[in-house]
């Protein structure tokens, strides 16, 4: 049908869903930078009247949500990342453990049900219909599953070209709004920061496909890298510093046998800076999950590095990047499909990435204090401020060993004797 501008309520804030939603109906909606603010506000505020909603919430930046702001809709992620960190603590977020790979599958069939699709649209640069902005992952799933899609449309929202296109006639309500955008502002680089970057930059040279998350280890990194060649981009997620990378000559997705001279993401997750950048630029295109986190498509990248942080990791190499006690502080995310593809990849390598301490606690650590997040088998290199600790191919005697060398020197002594009990057990 013909997309329909919602009318506003007469106060003039937000638009009345009252008559779109139904009582127990299930939402996915965009998430990180690509919230649909104000049409997720407008669930917030009427849900009570509405009666039993859900979400689905990948991540939020937003600050919309919390333990009080959601207390009317039942919301489940795959993980507690950005403000659904604080809802999890108070035991108010069902977390789905999956990986970003799969959440689109997961939505088609149902699994993850969705009668409703809130999304944040920008004018198509290539044409008709609508680009996803700053979100492509899962959210055409949504869409082509959802009984009412809903678009927030607002030129700010940057004109991404993108691997899918959402058609006007795919939209039944359109709001159009002019709020400023969501920003994740870089983090601030500790020394340890650099160390770690210093370490993983080793692993980078010239024609190098890069798969990095945001946070201050990936920006220190990608100011280490600054004098290589023709780098090239494929990750699910990217941030102000693809944009340095570019400026500078070192990224020009060259040597890739696919989308060649094309930065390939599934979300922009930075500054207006980034967005900028993006605005109907063809070197950068947003694609679905099923695109940036395939087997078939990682697997043909040849020279892949795969950057990844963790929360702790255990003597044999396992990684937990979740939760630490009963804190639930990460996800999944697509941290396992790039470890495997890293490792496998020709000439590629898999990194995670973490600081050797956290307080008084270390976080090389004799067992998990959380889940396995990503099994010992995949994990390639292990990097700390100390060093790099090569693990494929390695006993978990030796494993154990390199991972004492890379930790914190005041936990050495009681990993050690962690490693040496291995290795009596016959490992």
């Amino acid at each position: 049908m013909a997309s329909t501008r919602l009318a506003l309520e007469a106060h003039g804030s937000l638009p009345d869903l009252s008559g779109i939603l139904g009582r127990g109906d299930a939402i996915v909606w965009g998430h990180a930078c690509g919230e649909p603010a104000t049409l997720i506000e407008s669930v917030l505020a009427q849900a009570g009247s509405i009666g039993g909603l859900r979400a689905f919430a990948a991540s939020s930046f937003s600050r919309l949500l919390s333990a009080d702001t959601s207390a009317d809709v039942a919301l489940s992620s795959m993980g507690a990342i950005g403000s659904l960190r604080s809802i999890a603590r108070a035991q108010k977020l069902s977390v789905i453990p999956c990986h970003v790979g799969q959440i689109g599958g997961m939505i088609a069939d149902g699994t993850i049900p969705c009668d409703v699709a809130l999304v944040q649209v920008a004018p198509n640069p290539a044409g008709a219909g609508y680009s996803y902005g700053l979100i492509g992952d899962f959210v055409p799933a949504a869409v082509a599953k959802a009984r009412v899609v809903i678009a927030e449309l607002s030129h700010r929202v940057p004109r991404t070209h993108s691997m899918q296109i959402l058609p006007e006639d795919q939209i039944d309500y359109l709001v159009e709004t002019d709020r400023p955008l969501i920003e994740l502002a870089r983090g601030t680089i500790s020394d340890i920061d650099r160390s770690i970057a210093r370490h993983a930059a080793d692993y980078i040279g010239d024609n190098s496909i890069l798969q990095v998350g945001i946070g201050a280890v990936p920006e220190a990194l990608m100011q280490l890298i600054a004098d290589r060649r023709d780098l090239g981009i494929h990750s699910g997620m990217v941030g102000d510093s693809l944009v340095d990378l570019y400026e500078c000559g070192a990224l020009t997705n060259a040597t890739k046998p696919n989308d060649r001279g094309v930065s390939i993401t599934g979300a922009l997750i930075g500054s207006e800076r980034l967005y900028r950048f993006a605005d109907a630029n063809p070197a950068l295109l947003l694609c679905p999950s099923s695109y940036t986190h395939s087997d078939a498509v990682l697997s043909a990248l040849p020279g892949l590095v795969s950057v990844n942080s963790a929360v702790e990791v255990d003597l044999s190499g396992q990684v937990n990047a979740e939760q630490i006690g009963e804190s639930y502080i990460g996800g999944t995310g697509g941290q396992v499909d790039y470890v495997r593809a890293g490792a496998r990849s020709p000439g590629g390598r898999s990194l995670i990435v973490l600081p050797s301490s956290a307080g008084d606690k270390s976080r090389i650590v004799p067992t998990l204090n959380g889940p396995v997040t990503t099994a010992r088998s995949e994990v390639d290199v292990v990097i700390t401020e100390y060093g790099a600790a090569e693990l494929k191919g390695r006993s978990i005697g030796e494993r154990a060993r390199r991972l004492v060398e890379i930790a914190h020197p005041d936990f050495r002594e009681t990993l050690d004797r962690a490693a040496h009990a291995l290795i009596r057990r016959g490992y």
